[in-house]
């Protein structure tokens, strides 16, 4: 009964089982309930923080994965991965503990969706590619999107020369509205970038964001 609870809701407390054994006649301690849960496998972790995907996200995210699944790793190792990051120096940190088995972190049950939010003293942003990391900038100001214009005027560029980039190179950037306003489409479109398109709501395709721990 304690393994049927936790598999259909894995946010349930050691507390709910031991008032739910006790509600059928059975008496345990949390001690008990940890035990018998590990003996099958699973156990109390932190639930992962990921986007919130909608229908229209997911459907992207398959087209992308569908239309790339086959590009030869060399195309992959062609590409300027870009990102901003805001580090907090305060904000909530609260966690949402989840009954799992290994390696099932990612799965929706064991998951807190995140939105974007505000907030955050300092904002950074870099690039990298397979050969290796580009520029690292530090954004005095709020960015608004004449200033990610200067940013990568003064430095995807320069990245792109110090990394040795082959003729062709990809750029990517995701779809905060800065990137995706008009002028700066056209900002790109006149420097001849090639820019990746991009499905929403999907950082954990891109390796800046693990790699660069945002």
């Amino acid at each position: 009964m304690i393994t049927r609870t936790v598999s259909k809701n894995p946010r349930t407390t050691r507390g709910n089982l031991v008032n739910d054994l006790q509600r059928a006649g059975t008496k345990v301690t949390k001690a008990t309930i940890s035990n018998t849960l590990r003996r099958q496998g699973l156990k109390s972790c932190s639930a992962r923080r990921v986007p919130l995907l909608k229908p229209v996200h997911v459907r992207a995210r398959l087209k992308f994965a569908r239309e790339h699944l086959d590009d030869p790793e060399e195309d992959w190792e062609n590409v300027i991965w870009s990102d901003e990051t805001k580090i907090e120096l305060f904000g909530k940190n609260s966690t949402c503990r989840v009954w799992r088995r290994k390696n099932a972190e990612l799965h929706p049950k064991n998951t807190v969706p995140t939105v974007k939010h505000g907030g955050g003293n300092i904002m950074l942003w870099g690039c990298f590619s397979a050969k290796g990391p580009g520029r690292l900038i530090r954004v005095k100001e709020r960015m608004n999107g004449a200033m990610y214009r200067e940013i990568l005027s003064k430095n995807l560029l320069p990245s792109a020369r110090a990394l040795k980039m082959k003729h062709g190179w990809v750029f990517q950037h995701d779809n905060d509205p800065k990137h995706t306003a008009r002028a700066t489409k056209e900002w790109l479109r006149k420097k001849h970038f090639k820019v990746l398109e991009w499905p929403s709501q999907s950082p954990d395709l891109n390796p800046i964001e693990i790699f660069g721990g945002s």
